[in-house]
């Protein structure tokens, strides 16, 4: 989600990307409230941080509460900074309902884009 509001706020002053230390498929409910609000993050892929090992950054900026504890090293100097939000799909787990679950990701979906909304000079 964060990558899709960076790219849907923020295209002419952050070139974002996304990775994880566990790559997995687009998250469906993500891809639905997202779209809810207009921003399609359905072609977005998870991709590794080693596919990135090679690319240099200004900052890379950590957002998933588990990344503070497994985040990669980066070779380069990078400024890295973390802002942690709580994990939707954790969240979701225990929900009764689908939409009780989707509400877990839309609180966090506003939550990231009011963080986006704040860059760069929110870092």
């Amino acid at each position: 989600m964060a990558e899709g509001w960076a790219r849907a706020l923020k295209s002419g002053f952050i070139e974002a990307s996304s990775a994880g230390t566990e790559p997995q498929t687009v998250n469906l409910l993500a891809v639905q409230v997202m779209k809810e609000v207009g921003v399609d993050i359905s072609g977005q892929t998870s991709k590794h941080v080693d596919c990135l090992a090679d690319q240099e950054f200004d900052y890379v900026v950590t957002v998933c509460d588990s990344a503070r504890e497994s985040c990669p090293v980066f070779p380069r100097f990078t400024r890295t900074v973390h802002f942690g939000f709580d994990d939707p799909p954790r969240l979701a787990a225990n929900s009764k309902s689908q939409e009780e679950a989707l509400g877990h990701y839309r609180r966090v979906r506003d939550e990231i884009r009011a963080f986006v909304e704040k860059l760069p000079e929110g870092l």
